[in-house]
């Protein structure tokens, strides 16, 4: 399994840093959720690198459904009115490049 989606998964953390700053003056849990869900795609794929078939695959699809959870968490900060849209398409993009590169690494 390449770097590829670790990079990706990086390149998501460092886009959300500034909205979590944000999100958190408004709601300090949203926030600290975003901040846990995005640190476990990344340590889900860190860790399935180092695993064979099955547990691979098993934290492939945890680290899938923790980016499913970021995009739901942008989306309700957003309906929140926490965020606009203009700073949340860029990282749902991010959010949407991780969750097919973890669906193609799943076989599903």
């Amino acid at each position: 399994m390449g770097f590829e989606l670790l990079d990706v998964c990086f390149e998501t953390i460092s886009r959300l840093r500034p909205v979590v700053r944000t999100v958190e003056r408004s709601d300090r849990d949203l926030a600290r959720q975003i901040r846990r869900a995005a640190s476990s795609v990344a340590l889900n794929i860190g860790e399935a690198r180092e695993r064979e078939q099955r547990d691979r695959v098993h934290l492939i699809r945890i680290a899938h459904s923790s980016a499913s959870e970021v995009r739901v968490a942008l989306q309700v900060a957003l309906a929140w009115g926490f965020l606009d849209l203009e700073t949340v398409a860029p990282i749902d993009a991010l959010l949407d490049r991780v969750g097919a590169m973890c669906w193609r690494l799943s076989g599903r």
